[in-house]
């Protein structure tokens, strides 16, 4: 009797509770279906009218017309560069690279102008911005800015790499040796120098990997500049753990003398013939005879005047690279890509400098 009993019970309390569960069950799964066409609505694209006629006008007038707003040094200033030198740059891309080309939609109404693409990548480069700081000037949205910006670096290094980071050719290396002359060391081409960069934006799995004693993960750039801000050899991207022997190591820049590429230079010295140009270091590198190193305890005039005078010249690898970064502070976040562009931009505004200073008619 009694398990009879229990039978019908558990049947009937098993059907019970079943059937709540399936009208629960089907009323969350309802909920769900409801939850995912919210969000579909939600995810729905919004077009903004941002006016971008506006904007390319307006800033044609501040910079660009022939009674601009602001003069050229504002100009200068905000840009980082000379405007003549940044109308070739768009010149250049909008002739050259066709996402700078200005088109037209199916409703016949005019795009982005290469101005307003050139000048969102340089605020990015320029000044660290965020991608969606740049639509209100210019009126483009974030992920516009971050094509701009990707094209930009990408269109810099291909168009003008060949040019400002080229290696020295029989007439550089002439008008080189001639500077070292004239500053009172003959056969010298140039200082060679690393330079650590704290890199912000680090990943966190690569930290280890970039960070030294400081603690603070940095990049690491090998250079050789003259004294005109010339900047003919870059090596760029190794880890901050490395010191200038491990990097002198994975660097190219002997490797023209290696292939025997080298040009031919011919100088003399206390009227002795020498067939190897020089470079100035610290007192890292090597004992060879392409480095020539200060006196760390000079004693006596001579020896106190070339340790003081070297130094000087030295510091030509440093000053330049430093003056970049102070010009672009994307070098001290964003990816390698991005600041070998902006380093080349920098040198490339160093090197219109030089020449409208000293060769302008």
């Amino acid at each position: 009797m009694d398990e009879s009993f229990d039978q019908y019970y558990d049947y009937h309390f098993d059907a019970a509770f079943e059937s709540l569960y399936n009208q629960t069950g089907g009323q969350e799964e309802e909920e769900e279906e409801q939850q995912e066409v919210v969000k579909n609505k939600e995810k729905k694209r919004v077009v903004i009218e941002r006016n971008r006629e506006e904007s390319h006008l307006r800033l044609w007038n501040d910079y660009f017309s022939d009674t601009p707003t602001y003069q050229e040094n504002q100009f200068r200033r905000r840009f980082r560069m000379n405007k003549s030198l940044f109308m070739r740059i768009v010149d250049r891309l909008s002739n050259e690279v066709p996402y700078f080309r200005q088109t037209q939609d199916v409703t016949r109404r005019s795009g982005l102008s290469t101005l307003q693409k050139c000048t969102a990548a340089i605020c990015v480069l320029a000044y660290g911005y965020a991608f969606d700081a740049v639509d209100e000037y210019i009126r483009l949205a974030a992920s516009t800015a971050r094509l701009c910006v990707e094209n930009f670096v990408e269109a810099i290094i291909d168009l003008f790499g060949d040019q400002y980071l080229r290696r020295p050719t029989q007439d550089d290396l002439q008008r080189l040796l001639h500077l070292g002359e004239i500053r009172g060391f003959p056969g010298m081409i140039g200082s060679i120098d690393c330079m650590h960069w704290e890199w912000k934006n680090c990943p966190t799995s690569w930290k280890g990997q970039f960070s030294r004693g400081s603690g603070k993960p940095t990049i690491v750039l090998e250079a050789v500049a003259d004294y005109d801000l010339w900047i003919w050899h870059a090596f760029f991207g190794l880890p901050g753990t490395l010191n200038d022997i491990n990097i002198l190591d994975r660097s190219p820049v002997f490797d023209d003398i290696i292939h025997g590429q080298a040009p031919q230079v011919n100088f003399s010295v206390n009227g002795n013939p020498y067939s190897m140009a020089y470079y100035f270091t610290d007192g890292i590198y090597p004992k060879w005879a392409t480095f020539i190193q200060s006196i760390p305890l000079p004693q006596g005039r001579k020896a106190v005047l070339f340790a003081k005078t070297q130094e000087a010249v030295r510091k030509d690898s440093r000053s330049c690279p430093k003056r970049c970064r102070a010009c672009f502070r994307s070098l001290a976040s964003t990816i390698c890509h991005c600041q070998k562009s902006s380093t080349l931009l920098g040198h490339t505004q160093n090197w219109e400098d030089y020449e409208n200073m000293y060769h302008t008619p």
